[in-house]
């Protein structure tokens, strides 16, 4: 959340551009929601590589431990997750580009 509200302040003056150009509150709302569930998605690909790796570690460094794996619906259910605290919490942070006034986004320094 507070990554997109930098986003947010550091593009101010383009979210007034686009407002006074006569994009809608829904556009910019869309278009912030979805920068942050990918950037949330992005995370939990990450996330799961990482875990993808500590598993084949272990695996190789044990030999009791060799059919450690990663089940599917556990993959399925990291990217749901993600995808969830994306909505969750780039909703603040959209509404607040959304709300913004062209007039004051343009002058804002």
């Amino acid at each position: 959340m507070n990554i997109m509200l930098v986003s947010i302040s550091e593009r101010t003056k383009e979210i007034g551009l686009r407002k006074a150009v006569g994009a809608k509150r829904s556009a910019i709302l869309t278009q912030f929601l979805i920068e942050a569930i990918i950037l949330c998605f992005v995370g939990g690909l990450v996330g799961v590589g990482v875990g993808k790796l500590l598993t084949l570690g272990i695996s190789h460094l044990n030999p009791l431990l060799s059919k450690t794996y990663i089940p599917a619906w556990a993959i399925g259910l990291s990217f749901a997750f993600a995808g969830t605290v994306g909505i969750c919490f780039g909703m603040f942070p959209a509404i607040k580009a959304a709300r913004l006034d062209p007039i004051d986004a343009l002058r804002h320094e």
